[in-house]
């Protein structure tokens, strides 16, 4: 069963306007189907190459010869980080022959990709990111709590037993760790890298603290870093960076960080199913890792993303800016009935963020809390979004 992703329209336009387009996105979160879906609605023919394929990566022995014998096809090529060697080479191809929609690229290591196209493809390229699963493209046949349980990685998502879905966890869980990132450089041998990534999975949403990270795993904070960067270039965390105002007070200068997928952190966690998560202390934290996954899926890259946190404690778990300044401020709660927090309070007044929103799992319909904070369900807010800023 194949779902309609948002990103699709969006693609379409704009292999009508580069030569190249990339799609990043982690590995199993839909980018080949999305690439297959895309082919069916391009005019011209299409090639497509995996480049995990012995038999694919073949046919690139001589790229020059087999790209020009197809250069009227739109050639999507999957996993492009593994043939680095590739990018100058496409700089060259696509100036002798410039036209619209020559190649879709699929990438699974973000800061590999990037770096490599930007430097060979600049002028030539655009970009955009696949997230698992978003809420809307779900919603119709699926509820919000199957989304936040199973995760957006389409083949789990849709998996019906608890049982097979940890299966296949564990198998992807595996193969990141044992072979992805490794074959991408990182130097810190596997089991360090999976403990590295429970501890992670066990503190969902903290504040970054490399020391006992660097500690606990006896490792040097060079290795820390090292180790995070590789996770956040194959999207498997969030590193949510604190927003910064001189306002005379002490401001938690450290990141958060959030394992992206919440039923990758379900698998790490041993929860099992929505009865197991609730009677879990990471409940709350999951859920707001969830909605800030949704959010930033659903809105884009079109506003910059921060969390805000005082020293005395006060805290917003996302602040949306625009051009640096911060238009809302969102506190997420697994409550039916949240209140309005000193803390809160004191976050807006910081920020003087006009609108304000409280997200809650349920909510029969939008209210307001107080005159500048609202509450409402994901759905809603991210629905009504678009008005609010037009």
């Amino acid at each position: 069963m194949h779902y309609t992703r948002n990103l699709k329209g969006e693609i379409l336009r704009q292999l009508d306007y580069f030569p190249c387009v990339v799609i990043l996105g982690a590995r199993q979160v839909g980018k080949t189907t999305l690439a297959r879906m895309l082919a069916a609605s391009i005019k011209r023919e299409t090639l497509y190459l995996d480049l995990e394929l012995d038999s694919d990566a073949n046919r690139l022995s001589e790229p020059e010869l087999f790209l020009n014998l197809n250069k009227e096809k739109c050639i999507i090529i999957d996993e492009v980080q593994r043939m680095p060697r590739l990018f100058p080479l496409l700089r060259g191809i696509i100036d002798q022959h410039r036209t619209p929609g020559r190649f879709i690229l699929l990438g699974s290591a973000n800061t590999h990709v990037l770096k490599l196209s930007a430097e060979s493809l600049a002028g030539r390229v655009s970009y955009t990111g696949l997230s698992g699963f978003l809420q809307n493209e779900v919603s119709e046949k699926h509820s919000l709590n199957r989304l936040w349980m199973n995760g957006g990685f389409p083949e789990a998502f849709l998996m019906e037993k608890n049982e097979v879905r940890m299966i296949w966890f564990n198998s992807f869980f595996k193969t990141i760790v044992e072979r992805d990132l490794p074959q991408l450089g990182l130097s810190v041998s596997s089991g360090t890298v999976s403990r590295f990534i429970r501890m992670l999975a066990a503190n969902q949403g903290g504040i970054l603290n490399k020391g006992n990270l660097a500690g606990s795993l006896d490792i040097s904070y060079a290795h820390v870093n090292e180790i995070l960067g590789y996770l956040n270039a194959i999207f498997v965390i969030r590193v949510l960076e604190p927003f910064y105002i001189n306002i005379g007070k002490r401001l938690t200068k450290s990141p958060k960080v959030y394992v992206r997928d919440s039923g990758l952190l379900h698998y790490l966690n041993g929860i099992h199913d929505m009865n197991a998560l609730f009677g879990n202390q990471i409940a709350g934290n999951s859920w707001e890792g969830f909605c800030i996954e949704q959010i930033i899926g659903s809105l884009g890259d079109s506003f910059s993303y921060f969390f805000f946190r005082t020293q005395d404690q006060a805290e917003c778990d996302l602040v949306i800016c625009k051009n640096d300044k911060p238009l809302y401020c969102v506190e997420i709660k697994l409550s039916s009935s949240p209140g309005r927090s000193r803390s809160m309070t004191s976050v807006i007044n910081d920020l003087k963020t006009p609108e304000n929103f409280i997200i809650i799992p349920e909510c029969e319909a939008e209210y307001p809390l107080s005159e500048n904070i609202s509450v409402c369900d994901l759905p809603t807010f991210i629905r009504k979004f678009t008005l609010l800023t037009d």
